[in-house]
């Protein structure tokens, strides 16, 4: 294994995923992604879409694709003639049952550009000053899947491709909306994590202008570049990270070369805050979308 950043990132070299892997590298890979956050494999050529979910099985259990999009399969291609996902989020945060971690595999790439870039939101709030931690802690913030084009009177939708138009379409098909602490307590490893993102519409008790100011306070603290890691794709490489404990961001500077990339989604539980209390769906039924897979922690 080979560290990539002094807070997040690793490489595990020598495994051939396409072969299948025991119950014991299943668990050594799955120690390696709670400790490194986001762990890579490099040349993963053999793997295809069905070892790709079997892989997904051996970690966890997999969702449907996506609670909006592409519903009916298990595997949600990241393509990018529909959406570029460029802007810093945690898979799926707008319904209760957030996902423990995600794989995705490099289908086809362009010739520059295209990077992945990942930060620690465990870490974020470790580097907190006490008084942030405390505020942090007691806040709480709604999450929606139609966070930056709601309305039709959205002007940017007049320079978007039909596609494009038509992914965004999809995902507000079915309008999401859940309450989530901003510090959550990660199931496994105890630890306290940040839990924003892209998909925050305010925070609970809160108007549009001060939320704006609190998402801004923290959200920066996640995204320092001291605690992010940054992966120039190759084909053939798979990445998984701790969707609990990350957030991402796909950067959109390829031009107008095409990208995909299949990602397989596993199952997690219902955030909780340190306190005890659990999030709380306002609107939406996620329960076609993804099982609440309660897991084990470490301690136990």
């Amino acid at each position: 294994m080979v560290k990539l950043g002094a807070n997040i990132g690793a490489r595990i070299d020598g495994v051939d995923l396409s072969a299948g892997i025991d119950a014991a590298t299943a668990a050594e890979i799955y120690a390696a992604l709670l400790e490194h956050k986001v762990i890579f494999f490099r040349g993963q050529h053999g793997l295809d879409d069905e070892g790709q979910l079997a892989l997904a099985r051996r970690l966890g259990t997999p969702t449907a694709a996506h609670p909006t999009v592409w519903r009916s399969e298990a595997l949600l291609p990241i393509d990018s003639r529909y959406d570029k996902a460029n802007a810093w989020h945690s898979d799926v945060t707008f319904v209760d049952r957030i996902p423990k971690a995600s794989l995705l595999r490099a289908i086809t790439l362009p010739e520059y550009g295209g990077t992945t870039v990942w930060a620690n939101t465990e870490t974020a709030y470790e580097q907190l000053p006490r008084p942030l931690q405390a505020l942090a802690e007691n806040l709480w913030a709604v999450h929606t899947n139609a966070y930056d084009y709601a309305t039709e009177a959205d002007l940017r939708e007049v320079t978007l491709a039909d596609t494009e138009q038509e992914y965004r379409r999809d995902f507000v098909s079915e309008y999401f909306e859940t309450e989530h602490p901003v510090v959550r307590v990660h199931p496994e490893t105890g630890k306290r994590v940040l839990l924003l993102g892209q998909f925050v519409k305010h925070f609970v008790g809160f108007g549009q202008t001060e939320s704006a100011t609190l998402y801004r306070l923290f959200q920066d603290r996640i995204t320092r570049l001291e605690n992010t890691v940054r992966w120039n794709w190759e084909p053939g490489d798979l990445a998984i990270w701790d969707n609990r404990a990350t957030q991402h961001y796909a950067v959109a500077d390829y031009d107008d070369q095409y990208r995909r990339l299949n990602r397989v989604t596993l199952a997690g539980d219902i955030p909780v805050d340190i306190h005890g209390r659990r999030s709380r769906s306002l609107v939406g039924d996620a329960s076609n979308y993804s099982d609440v897979v309660e897991p084990v922690p470490l301690a136990s």
